[in-house]
């Protein structure tokens, strides 16, 4: 269900996801008990960022060479969790967006790590991590302009050639993104620093933890992937 390519893994070694798949979702709004939730999550990461520099994170500067190694410019270009954490300090909140991205964006928030959530309704298994040609076709959110990746970039294709992603965990697609009628999701999360793998671990636990709360029909299967095991589900 989801991997990154031979040429991918070979140039990123270090790189670890956790992924989690989750079926029987209901992608609605979020309930009041996760709001409060997340913005607890979001107050406590806040007075956490006035006392450190979001770039100076192991989790950031890590993802911010990774993007500039394949030229996305990281100060042009953030990855999604940097964006979050610039939001959250810049503005003191992250608006909530459906039960699902929140519970991904708290995760995130919480360990500085990038969570993509993937409706796979919308979505041709399995979603690659792999190199761009820049044939692909890719429509940002709000637009429905379909545009090309820059060839070389690291994007997220699914198997029928879309691109999910652009430039790693830059910006999700407009045809991939979860709304009110999700039912099956995939969660992926990455990271590129030294103690990448119990990171990973942690929040995936985390993640199933708030799945079990807050999706309670839900069924979850996760893995985490290691630099020698690059595809799981």
């Amino acid at each position: 269900m989801f991997a990154y390519d031979a040429t991918v893994a070979g140039r990123y070694p270090e790189v670890h996801a956790g992924v989690l798949h989750a079926t029987g979702l209901q992608g609605g709004e979020s309930s009041p008990k996760l709001l409060d939730e997340y913005r607890a999550e979001q107050r406590a990461v806040a007075g956490r960022l006035d006392s450190v520099s979001i770039a100076e994170l192991a989790q950031i500067a890590a993802w911010r060479r990774v993007f500039s190694d394949f030229g996305a410019k990281p100060t042009q270009y953030r990855n999604a969790a940097e964006a979050l954490l610039r939001r959250l300090s810049k503005h003191g909140d992250i608006p909530t967006i459906n039960a699902l991205v929140d519970i991904g964006n708290l995760v995130s928030i919480r360990y500085a790590m990038p969570v993509a959530v993937f409706d796979m309704g919308k979505v041709a298994a399995p979603i690659t991590v792999k190199f761009a040609t820049g044939d692909e076709g890719f429509t940002d959110l709000g637009s429905t302009e379909t545009v090309q990746p820059d060839t070389g970039e690291v994007i997220f294709a699914d198997a029928d050639g879309g691109v999910c992603a652009r430039r790693w965990c830059w910006r999700q697609s407009a045809g991939s993104v979860t709304g009110p009628d999700t039912t099956e999701a995939l969660f992926v999360i990455e990271g590129h620093h030294d103690s990448v793998r119990q990171d990973i671990e942690s929040a995936l636990a985390d993640l199933t933890s708030l799945l079990a709360t807050h999706q309670p029909e839900s069924e979850i299967e996760s893995y985490v992937l290691s630099p020698s095991d690059h595809h799981a589900g």
